[in-house]
């Protein structure tokens, strides 16, 4: 038994004192695949909300993009299609710029370091998401970025003209800004894209690779450490609004404690799929220096975008982590 399992049945013995009146089942859609960390840590808080509920809000995941692709998933929450969800936070960097604040190249390239950021951005990104009709639950974030590549890559030179997954608007214009050429793939097709050509690299965690086993299609995996984007997973705030207290206490605590899981694996996954890879057959290495610098000069100028597009708010969000 876990510590997670058994801090829930706790929280169960200690808040569902009586049956519930009324049950609802809340669906929850999720876009990576049901052995993904992210997936596992959403099943047990689904379980720990229906266990410490005793019913009343039985949440029911459907992993791997079955109910909603993941682009389509916080629409969906939205406008009530279903009552919760989870997505990847910069996927929505196009309707405002707050969202990508995880995927400036560089500014929080460790746990510790991207823990601040995360302080600092939080209020921001609850204020944004409750004028969305969308109430915070719990985030948690990827293991550090790294590049995928089906052959060796020595300088940004020789990235030019490779067909590079893209999964929000930072990971299309590190495309542009290398010369590579983006193509949008979501999550649960990923291993298709690599197999037919489609894609032919990728920027992304170990965790995404070992669990998609890229080393079927791809060679090379460079430690460049670029950032850390994170999941975050919402509800519909009239949903919200109608659950009674002692559920959202429950659910609350079940958030907070599905947080910690998921940074705990997040943190103890990054090795074991480093070795993973390279177990696979894979090349797992830190970049070179002239790979690195050129990486960097990306990231400043992506950076001086960020600030540009996000405004006062971006700014504010920098000058908190950086105090």
């Amino acid at each position: 038994m876990t510590i997670f399992t058994k801090t829930l049945t706790g929280l169960a013995c200690a808040t569902a004192l009586t049956a519930p009146a009324m049950a609802e089942t809340w669906d929850m859609p999720m876009a990576y695949s049901a052995t993904n960390f992210h997936s596992a840590t959403g099943a047990e808080f689904a379980k720990c909300v229906t266990t410490g509920t005793m019913g009343e809000v039985e949440i029911v995941t459907h992993p791997g993009g079955s109910l909603f692709a993941g682009a389509d998933i916080k629409r969906a929450i939205q406008t009530g299609q279903v009552p919760i969800g989870e997505r990847l936070l910069s996927g929505h960097a196009n309707e405002n710029a707050v969202f990508g604040f995880d995927s400036v190249p560089f500014l929080s390239p460790s746990f510790d370091d991207h823990a601040k950021l995360w302080e600092a951005a939080k209020p921001e990104i609850e204020k944004v998401l409750e004028e969305q009709n969308l109430h915070l639950l719990y985030s948690v974030p990827w293991p550090p970025q790294g590049l995928y590549f089906d052959r060796e890559i020595a300088s940004v030179d020789d990235m030019a003209g490779i067909k590079f997954r893209s999964y929000n608007n930072a990971t299309a214009r590190l495309a542009e800004l290398t010369g590579m050429a983006p193509v949008t793939i979501e999550a649960a097709e990923l291993s298709q894209a690599f197999a037919t050509g489609v894609a032919e690299s990728m920027i992304s965690s170990g965790a995404t690779g070992y669990d998609q086993k890229v080393w079927e299609s791809l060679s090379h995996f460079y430690q460049v450490d670029a950032w850390l984007p994170r999941n975050y997973i919402m509800v519909n705030a009239d949903t919200w609004a109608d659950t009674s207290d002692a559920s959202k206490a429950v659910i609350e605590g079940c958030a907070a404690l599905a947080e910690y899981a998921g940074l705990y694996r997040s943190k103890e996954y990054t090795n074991f799929t480093y070795e993973g890879l390279r177990e696979g057959g894979m090349t797992v290495a830190p970049p070179s220096d002239a790979l690195m610098s050129g990486l960097r000069e990306v990231g400043e100028t992506m950076t001086q975008e960020w600030l540009e597009q996000s405004g006062e708010a971006g700014q504010a969000i920098i000058d908190a982590y950086q105090q």
